[in-house]
C-alpha cells in the first residue's frame, strides 16, 4: 500500500466517560480529579472501570486462559485492509445475520478485518435515540454457520456497532432477563420457525463467537461499541486500524477504530 497525501480518517469510535453504560453486570468508568489546578499547577484524575464500556477490543485472554494479552496483538493484526458492510435495512430487534448477508452486500476477501453496521449505533448512549436496553439486550446477532464462516475466512477481526459481537439471547443475558427471553424466544418461532433451544442450542453454542473463535490457531477477536462516523463509510473497502493501549497482561482494552480513506492496495 502507497500512503497519499488525500489520505482521509473517519473516526468508528464511541465517546466514552461516566455516562457510557458498560457491558450487563460490568463495573461501569468512575473519574476523579485526585489534584486540580491550585496550588500545584496541574489537573489530574483517576478512573476505575471494567475494560468493557464504550468502544474496547476484546483480546483473546478475555476467553481464554491460555490466550494473549492486548500487548501481544501485533500490529499488522489490528491495522488492515477490510471491508464495512452495512447490515441495518434487514436489522431487527433479536434478528440474526448470516455470512450471506454480508456477502450480499460486499466483496470479503480472506484475511480482511470485517466491521458490521447493525444500526443499532443509533442507540448507543451518546445518540438522540439512545436507549441502553434495545442498545444492549436486543441487537441482531450472528447465525451459527457465521461461525465456521469467519474461521474459513481467516478474518483478521470484527468490529460491530452494538452490545456483543455475539447474538445477544447467546450470552448470559438470555439467563439475566427472563422476560427478553421470553419475547425474542417468540420472535424466532414466528420468524425462523425455530426456538431459541433450537437456533442456539446450550451449551454447545454459549457465546460462540468468543469461545469458539478466540483462541488459537484462529485467535479471531472483535470490537465491541463502534460507532462515530460509520454511516459515512458503508459498504466500502477501506484500510482499517483498531488502536488500544499497548496492555500488558490486559484481557481487553479501550480503544480507537480508525477507517482510512485513500490508501492504495
Amino acid at each position: 500500500m502507497n500512503f497519499r497525501k488525500d489520505v482521509k480518517m473517519y473516526d468508528l469510535s464511541q465517546p466514552t466517560g461516566i455516562l457510557t453504560p458498560p457491558w450487563p453486570t460490568y463495573e461501569p468508568l468512575q473519574v476523579k480529579f485526585f489534584k486540580r489546578l491550585s496550588p500545584n499547577g496541574a489537573n489530574g484524575q483517576v478512573i476505575t472501570t471494567s475494560n468493557h464500556v464504550g468502544t474496547h477490543l476484546d483480546g483473546p485472554l478475555h476467553f481464554d486462559t491460555s490466550g494473549g494479552d492486548i500487548a501481544s496483538l501485533k500490529l499488522d493484526k489490528l491495522v488492515g485492509p477490510g471491508v464495512i458492510v452495512d447490515l441495518s435495512d434487514i436489522a431487527e430487534d433479536y434478528g440474526i445475520y448470516t455470512p450471506q448477508d454480508i456477502m450480499d452486500r460486499v466483496e470479503v476477501k480472506k484475511g480482511d478485518i470485517l466491521i458490521i453496521n447493525t444500526g443499532y449505533h443509533k442507540y448507543g448512549w451518546d445518540q438522540p435515540q439512545a436507549d441502553e436496553r434495545r442498545y444492549m439486550l436486543r441487537h441482531p446477532g450472528p447465525s451459527m454457520d457465521f461461525v465456521d464462516w469467519v474461521k474459513e475466512m481467516e478474518i483478521a477481526w470484527i468490529g460491530v456497532d452494538c452490545g456483543s459481537a455475539d447474538h445477544p439471547q447467546n450470552t448470559m443475558i438470555r439467563e439475566w432477563e427472563p422476560k427478553e427471553t421470553v419475547r425474542a424466544d417468540a420472535y424466532l418461532k414466528e420468524k425462523y420457525g425455530k426456538g431459541l433451544e433450537e437456533i442456539y442450542p446450550w451449551p454447545d453454542t454459549y457465546q460462540a463467537m468468543h469461545i469458539q473463535v478466540f483462541p488459537k490457531p484462529y485467535e479471531i477477536i472483535h470490537a465491541e461499541n463502534l460507532g462515530g462516523q460509520l454511516g459515512e463509510v458503508l459498504n466500502k473497502r477501506m484500510v482499517i486500524g483498531c488502536f488500544p493501549w499497548k496492555f500488558k497482561d490486559g484481557e481487553s482494552a479501550f480503544a480507537r477504530i480508525v477507517a482510512f480513506e485513500g490508501f492504495e492496495e
